[in-house]
């Protein structure tokens, strides 16, 4: 009776490997090049290995294969590019918007948001949310920036040098204060239990995401629910989204209690003072402001509120606590550069009577040039996906409808026959003479088309906020170096090991 079964699911798995892999679809897969695939088990053998080492074995198959290839899980068809053209043919599309399956693991956290979210309700969400990122508001979120970027430069002792054990962990508190100022209008400077669990579980939800990536026996959410890690997993949604909603109802009795003045012309705000309304102290527009506003038009839940706010956090605070890591270690390592950024810093200082504004933000063009190479080594999303929503042509071979794409911006951005000397951190690649002729998606940090990031000036200007204060009243030195230190695989670009990095007080007269 058990041999029989085995026989019989032995039979059915060949059978479905068969109609997997040379029915039409699955012909055309094989014709692109890729690893050795096992029948039945696809290439899933690869993915016995730890994030680092499934770093450098991607590393070297997109070597290996260059510029497409394959990889099967199991019955499923992965493909993988780095060439401009191929990302441009993904990414320019109004119909390959799809995410692949791997966000599927961020629904618990972020629900349908707009990083998760498609077609319509994608649509209407991106409407709803793009007045939050107009230059009138984008303008009282600098200041936020700055308050932010001052407070980190006076987290150091100005007589004497310190030493950041962590430098991923310094910026992301920074940049997580931030976030949640801008986008609920809260600050977790603010004494509270709730706070500091907050910042905790912000800060570690993306371990249990990546942990289940790398262990499919957990993708089952019974199984996982069952697990150690599975019961924190689900706390730390508890109090992530308890926080949210909590913030959210605070918002709107505030609005209610001021009859609703500050969301009529949100757009065109101009009264930043801090004039009293029934006794009630004005408080800066959020994100959370805009949704609230919308909800009364559009009919937005506190649920849909509130999915979008997560997701707001997790992906602003996240990404640019990364970006500006590993710009502070490169000009840390490069001392020529940090000075002559330090300078241009001074100078629009003083013209701005000593302060960082806006403007003074807009007016810092080599500083502009090393964030984007910074942001050319080290983007901060190094891949991102999308499901083929029809037939689509890439490099010469013609990838069916349904097929996962993987778009390597990490490979796509070292790639020396378009970025010659890829690992030199050299930020005159950006002076506008050598950008003239370079392929429009040959640079894709804020990915690109209809899907791109839609927050991207929002986090240049707070990238700037936080650099600008350290790199204007301290000397950085190096303690770790990048040649030194290894990545891996993850939704965002990480470290295996935390980075160090010396601060030096600049002594003025």
């Amino acid at each position: 009776m058990i041999a029989a079964l085995l026989l019989t699911c032995l039979f059915l798995a060949l059978l479905y490997h068969y109609i997997i892999h040379f029915g039409r679809d699955g012909r055309l897969i094989h014709r692109i090049p890729g690893p050795v695939t096992l029948p039945i088990l696809g290439n899933v053998q690869g993915w016995n290995g730890s994030p680092e080492e499934m770093w450098h074995l991607i590393r070297g198959w997109t070597s290996t294969y260059y510029p497409v290839w394959k990889y099967w899980t199991l019955g499923k068809p992965n493909i993988f590019i780095c060439n401009p053209n191929d990302m441009e043919k993904i990414l320019n599309s109004t119909k390959h918007i799809v995410k692949g399956f791997e966000y599927k693991l961020l629904k618990p956290w972020l629900g349908e948001g707009l990083l998760m979210s498609k077609g319509i309700k994608w649509k209407e969400r991106r409407k709803i949310l793009t007045p939050a990122f107009h230059f009138s508001i984008l303008k009282q979120f600098v200041e936020i920036f700055i308050e932010e970027g001052n407070r980190a430069a006076e987290s150091f002792n100005n007589t004497e040098e310190s030493v950041i054990n962590n430098l991923l962990l310094f910026t992301s508190h920074h940049t997580l204060n931030a976030i949640c100022e801008t986008s609920m209008g809260t600050s977790l400077q603010d004494a509270g239990s709730s706070h500091e669990e907050y910042r905790h579980t912000v800060q570690d939800m993306g371990k249990f995401v990546v942990s289940r990536f790398f262990k499919p026996w957990l993708l089952n959410d019974t199984i996982f629910n069952l697990t150690s890690m599975g019961r924190t997993h689900n706390k730390y949604l508890n109090i992530l989204h308890s926080f949210t909603r909590k913030i959210i109802a605070e918002r709107k009795i505030y609005h209610e209690q001021t009859k609703w003045r500050y969301l009529k012309n949100f757009e065109n705000d101009t009264e930043m003072d801090d004039e009293e309304v029934m006794g009630i102290k004005k408080k800066r527009l959020a994100m959370l402001d805009i949704l609230i506003a919308e909800s009364r038009k559009n009919g937005l839940t506190d649920s849909d509120i509130r999915e979008e706010v997560d997701t707001f956090v997790f992906e602003g605070h996240d990404t640019v606590a990364i970006s500006s890591c590993f710009t502070l270690q490169l000009l840390a390592e490069h001392k020529d550069i940090q000075d002559r950024v330090r300078k241009e810093i001074s100078e629009v200082m003083q013209e701005n009577e000593g302060e960082l504004t806006m403007k003074a933000f807009q007016n810092m063009p080599y500083f502009d040039t090393c964030l984007k190479e910074s942001l050319r080594m080290c983007p901060s999303v190094p891949l991102i996906s999308r499901v083929c929503t029809e037939d689509v042509k890439l490099h010469s071979y013609l990838v069916p409808e349904g097929t996962t794409v993987h778009l390597l911006i990490y490979d796509l951005h070292h790639d020396p026959k378009i970025w010659p000397d890829p690992e030199v951190f050299n930020p005159d690649r950006f002076l506008p003479e050598n950008i003239r002729n370079r392929h429009a998606y040959s640079y894709l940090p804020f990915s690109a088309g209809p899907r791109n990031c839609i927050g991207q000036r929002f986090a240049l200007l707070e990238l700037k906020a936080l650099i600008a204060p350290l790199v204007y009243n301290f000397y950085l030195e190096p303690i770790d170096y990048l040649k030194d230190i290894r990545l891996k695989l993850d939704f965002v670009l990480r470290a295996t090991r935390p980075i160090r990095m010396k601060v030096i007080p600049i002594k003025r007269a």
